[in-house]
């Protein structure tokens, strides 16, 4: 898959991990967008590094889009960890 395609993807990814965790989130809707593009690249990494199952060039393989929404939701869910209280602060 392209780049673009994985950008979409973790957009898609994202918004999904979002509405499995609602909440509201440090960063708003541009983090939780970021976090879910950056946990689609981390869950295909370690999908493939990890799980001995190799990214495939096709967009709707569900391997792939339940390694990104993983990816997503472990990222989302360190985010609130790390940060989610900093407002009260």
């Amino acid at each position: 898959m392209s780049i673009i395609s994985w950008i979409v993807l973790g957009l898609l990814a994202g918004v999904i991990a979002k509405v499995l965790l609602p909440g509201r989130d440090p960063g708003g809707l541009i983090g939780t967008t970021l976090i879910g593009v950056v946990g689609a690249f981390l869950g295909g990494w370690l999908s493939a590094r990890f799980l001995d199952r190799p990214i495939t060039q096709d967009f709707y393989d569900g391997a792939t889009w339940l390694s990104a929404i993983g990816g997503s939701l472990v990222l989302l869910i360190a985010y609130r960890i790390l940060f989610g209280h900093s407002r009260e602060r």
